[in-house]
């Protein structure tokens, strides 16, 4: 068989160029696409925009999507296997009239088969170099069995852990999410898309996602345009700018108009500010669900979505049912349709779809590079750089590799819990456990004992609404007794016990928000047992949000934070136990003592009243302090750091001139340990209320005990700008106060004056 390509190019040669449309920075690709788009019916046109996934395939249930694929009426898919995304690939290019092929998408969010931590765990490494390796990875891995893009990187800033969705962005820093939000853009992409082991980049959700009111997935969000830019904007726009060429629009409102249908957001902003030339998909179903938010009927909402500037219908078939109806009502133009058409034929042709449509449909590939000794190295590394140590009192940690270890717990030895959120297509079979990681890392030299001890949860509701796509979890109280007493049973006949305890898979991620963000009561009760047995403890939490532990604080000597960590979990937790890896992660979102101080985050602004313990007419709580459990940027190692004083070269400068900082650091304990020195800028009088602190620069190095280093950073004026009252990007002379520290609650600090000129 001739190859489709050189058919394709045959039968467009002899076609005339589309009208004028704005010319990309390829000729040649501008050249292939009006051949192409001159030949295209309406119909066909309208298809490009259909993305079957799902339920939503109205259409699709109607026609077959055989027959929809022979008409050319479906322009992308989600692919779930390689065989069926070759089969369907194969009845779109060679039954179709223009052969076009189809874009394969798939939610590949922290890996494909190789499972790394999940994002928000990953952005805790503080590591971009291993972030976007990560990312290169998944698109090597994915990309073998028929995938040529990918939903992510999810870029949202989070600042309420009740919102599931959190464990998949980076946190609630802006400065810091941009640079992960690069990284992941980088190692998905790669610096040529029309290779085969690269994939398209999906910036979602675009926009605001992650202001959600009460923690709760799929509600309203409502914030001032200077936060939108200052605080929420900055990772889309540094995704966009590394040359992501696809987004996804989210489901909340902005501005009360749904970001599926704001012009605003997807052409104003989007477009015309930032420059962004790629296309623009809906999240699944989120077109049709504007009705629910009072846009109107399908057609209505359809039209609203295409003029505003989304190109693609992710499931619920609006567009394919109702656009033409629209062009012919007079409510979209020709234009219009052919625009979101042309963008969306650009992916593919950037994709090198139209030169082989079975690229990225490799099965020798996925034989030799899937899962391979390798990509499980870089998770391991990746796990242990995420996990991050949040107490340890009376030099509980490292334990030794010696006498009995009981690990005990019902995230203890369940591989699936390991994975986390969006990780259906990991090797369960294959993922190491905390029980099997601790037996292997430790080998001959320690007895290692398991006990589950307890239920995830005996709250009935918890437990029946987080079951997988609605099914029933029934709670057994009876069976929780039985697992308690087994448990301290095997806690008697241990030296040290580990108690792995905190979230399944399930309770985060999307359609997972919680109210409640402590540990299940059963599994707090465990742990109380086994406090009582007067033995060491080290609670080691797997889970998928910061949670709130002030009770276990208070009495666990050694907390350790493992997020879901991969496929490679249970090994870089084991080695970070033993001490065979230094723990260094650090906190990327803040730990909050109650879920009533949520929304909490550090960079905030001040009151009129800051606190003051002494007058009770100031910003406070009766009840708690207002400080968190954990700070942004906290995060514990076994070696123990000192600074010295902060160093700049200048206390006054002027207009284009570069601060230098520098600061000591010394290890004073008696293991090596890498350090994340952060830096913080406070702008205290300008036009608006700026925040108390704002990350801008970080440093991470590795110290000998005894060992001391200079670390120097350099700033500029860009460095100081924001988005005034007037939306103008700036900033404005006068004082400044630098902080230097392990986090951003302990720092030192020094002020200097910057001058205009």
């Amino acid at each position: 068989m001739k190859s489709v390509a050189g058919i394709l190019m045959l039968m467009l040669a002899l076609c005339i160029p589309l009208n004028a449309q704005t010319p990309s920075k390829d000729p040649k690709m501008d050249a292939f696409i009006n051949k192409l788009m001159s030949q295209m019916t309406v119909e066909e046109k309208i298809g490009q925009l259909n993305l079957a996934s799902g339920g939503g395939a109205v259409a699709g249930a109607k026609m077959g999507i055989d027959s929809m694929l022979k008409h050319g009426f479906i322009g992308a898919s989600s692919g779930y296997s390689i065989e069926s995304i070759r089969k369907t690939q194969q009845k779109a290019v060679e039954t179709s009239r223009l052969h076009i092929p189809l874009l394969f998408g798939l939610d590949v969010i922290h890996g494909f088969k190789t499972i790394f931590p999940i994002p928000l765990g990953l952005s805790c490494s503080w590591d971009t170099l291993l972030i976007e390796r990560s990312a290169r990875i998944a698109a090597n891995e994915a990309s073998t069995s028929g995938i040529s893009w990918t939903y992510s990187p999810m870029v949202d800033i989070t600042r309420d852990p009740r919102w599931g969705r959190i464990a998949e962005g980076s946190g609630e820093d802006p400065w810091l999410a941009s640079k992960i939000a690069r990284s992941m853009v980088k190692g998905y992409q790669g610096n040529d898309l029309s290779k085969d082991n690269t994939i398209l980049a999906c910036v979602k959700h675009f926009a605001l996602y992650g202001g959600s009111e009460a923690g709760r997935d799929y509600n309203t969000v409502d914030m001032s345009r200077i936060t939108m830019y200052e605080d929420y904007f900055p990772p889309y726009k540094a995704a966009f700018d590394a040359g992501a060429g696809s987004a996804m629009s989210s489901f909340n409102v902005i501005d009360y108009i749904p970001a599926s249908g704001n012009k605003w957001l997807l052409t104003e902003v989007l477009r015309k500010q930032w420059g962004f030339s790629g296309f623009v998909v809906s999240d699944m179903n989120a077109i049709v669900e504007m009705s629910n938010h009072g846009m109107g009927n399908a057609q209505e909402v359809g039209a609203l979505a295409l003029k505003a500037g989304l190109d693609m219908d992710m499931g619920s078939d609006v567009f394919f049912t109702t656009l033409k109806k629209s062009l012919s009502d007079g409510k979209v133009t020709q234009q219009e349709i052919d625009q979101s058409c042309r963008r969306v034929l650009e992916a593919k042709y950037k994709l090198g779809l139209f030169d082989d449509p079975y690229r990225y449909i490799n099965v020798e590939r996925s034989k030799t590079d899937i899962f391979t000794p390798d990509n499980l190295h870089v998770a391991r590394e990746a796990a242990r750089k995420s996990i991050v140590l949040l107490k340890n009192e009376n030099q509980v940690l490292p334990v030794k590799k010696s006498g009995t270890i009981a690990v005990i717990g019902p995230l203890a030895n369940s591989k699936s819990d390991m994975l986390g959120t969006w990780a259906f297509f990991g090797n369960n079979r294959d993922v190491i456990t905390v029980y099997e990681g601790i037996k292997s890392v430790a080998g001959n030299n320690a007895r290692v004992l398991y006990a589950k001890g307890s239920l995830y949860t005996a709250d009935s509701i918890l437990s029946n609404n987080s079951g997988f796509m609605g099914a029933r979890n029934v709670v057994d109280f009876a069976q929780n007794e039985v697992l308690l007493k087994a448990a301290l049973d095997t806690a008697r006949r241990a030296d040290v016990l580990v108690a792995v305890l905190g979230e399944s898979a399930n309770w985060s991620g999307e359609a997972a928000s919680r109210s409640d963000i402590g540990l299940p009561e059963c599994q707090v009760s465990l742990l109380k047992e086994l406090l009582k047995t007067g033995k060491p403890v080290v609670l080691v939490l797997v889970n998928g949000r910061p949670l709130a532990l002030p009770w276990e604080d208070a009495h666990v000597d050694a907390i350790v934070e493992a997020w879901n960590g991969g496929s490679e979990a249970g090994n870089a937790i084991a080695d970070v136990l033993f001490g065979d890896y230094n723990p260094s992660g650090k906190l990327t979102a803040t730990f909050p003592r109650s879920v009533g101080q949520i929304p909490i985050y550090y960079n905030h602004r001040n009151t009129g009243r800051p606190f003051d313990q002494k007058n009770k007419f100031t910003s406070k709580y009766l009840d708690i302090s207002n400080d968190p459990l954990y700070p942004f940027g906290y995060g514990l190692s076994y070696a123990t750091f000192e600074y010295g004083d902060i160093k700049v070269n200048k206390s006054a400068l002027k207009g284009n001139e570069t601060l230098t900082i520098t600061a000591g650091i010394m290890n004073t304990g008696k293991y090596p340990g890498e350090e994340t020195v952060q830096l913080y800028v406070q702008d205290p009088v300008a036009s608006i209320s700026r925040p108390v602190k704002e990350l801008k620069r970080f440093n991470k190095v590795m110290l000998q005990p005894g060992e001391k280093k200079e670390i120097t950073f350099t700033l500029n004026t860009d460095d100081l700008r924001f988005y005034n009252s007037d939306l103008k990007y700036t900033w404005e002379p006068g004082e400044f106060i630098i902080y230097v520290g392990t986090n951003s609650r302990d720092v030192k600090s020094v002020k200097i004056n910057w001058l205009e000129k």
